[in-house]
């Protein structure tokens, strides 16, 4: 595989857009970026100059707080933007809202919206660069690359491990971009749930179903636990919470029929003694804080492979 020199796209749009040397190229982007965050200043000029504005209409607490120290680390001017405090709520659209940013001439806009597709759409007219830090149900590109970092960190390697993704598989963007990311990188996936919070054709996208988390976790490298995301659930999807935790919920016993060396993983926010049990979310398997610490890195590398081969940290 030849190894990349820099993105194909001025915008990240999701995983499906990338390919396996891209993959690699910010994998190894964000390695050198981690090396940033241990010096005394952690701050680089890399992106001096360039404007960054985020503009978020969900709520987020990782993931926005992790690109504002990325773009502050890189020496970006940044703008943060809400919902509640831009004229979306007296009813202006979302082209026109980004439409108005642009006239201040930002190089990169970081948008997480509810709607499956915003940052494809904000693409086709944009002159800044679109990064999408989450689209509905659709993708969230830098959590399956901090998720894969974090991975390769602790496993030396991608390709041929076994990882597991169980929980709620209907409503999850992680999901989505997890399992494009790690198909392509040669890794056996499998993904496990309820019925009801099963998407349709999902093994069409290569990956191993399964009702059964016993059969999911079993000999896998990793395990990554998915919240139940209640607030895009439009009916009665699981009889209780109960049920739902004796059946999917990820404890220290079901989690012995793993490899020794297993990871656990969880995007966050989790929900505890839901899908996963404390004991195994703060043992000695779990690696949630890395990811956190990863998100950094990654967004670091993202923003520096899209601001222009000109910039150099």
């Amino acid at each position: 595989m030849t190894a990349a020199v820099r993105l194909r796209s001025r915008h990240l749009l999701g995983i499906s857009d990338l390919d396996p040397s891209e993959i690699e190229l910010i994998l190894d982007t964000a390695v050198a970026m981690k090396e940033i965050g241990t010096r005394t200043i952690k701050k680089v000029p890399a992106l001096r100059g360039r404007t960054v504005v985020n503009l978020f209409f969900e709520a987020s607490t990782r993931t926005r707080l992790s690109f504002e120290l990325a773009e502050k680390r890189l020496s970006a001017d940044t703008m943060g933007i809400t919902a509640a405090a831009s004229s979306v709520i007296k009813g202006e659209t979302l082209a026109d809202t980004v439409r108005t940013l642009e006239a201040m001439s930002p190089d990169i806009i970081v948008l997480r919206h509810p709607s499956s597709g915003a940052p494809h759409l904000l693409s086709t007219f944009c002159h800044s660069g679109i990064v999408n830090a989450g689209d509905g149900m659709h993708e969230h590109p830098t959590q399956a690359l901090l998720d894969a970092l974090t991975i390769r960190e602790r496993k030396g390697r991608l390709a041929g491990l076994k990882v597991a993704i169980v929980g709620d598989l209907m409503h999850s963007r992680v999901l989505r971009s997890n399992v494009l990311l790690l198909t392509k990188m040669g890794v056996e996936v499998r993904v496990c749930g309820p019925r009801t919070l099963m998407p349709l054709g999902l093994s069409a996208l290569g990956v191993h179903v399964t009702y059964s988390l016993d059969e999911a976790v079993k000999d896998a490298d990793v395990v990554m636990m998915l919240r139940l995301q209640h607030e895009r659930m439009n009916g009665m999807f699981l009889p209780s919470l109960r049920e739902y935790f004796t059946l999917f919920g990820l404890t220290r016993e079901r989690l012995k029929h793993a490899a020794p060396d297993v990871i656990v993983m969880h995007p966050g926010p989790m929900n505890r003694g839901v899908e996963i049990d404390s004991v195994v979310a703060d043992g000695p398997r779990s690696v949630i804080l890395d990811q956190v610490a990863n998100g950094v890195a990654v967004r670091m590398a993202v923003l520096y492979l899209l601001a222009g081969e000109d910039v150099t940290p």
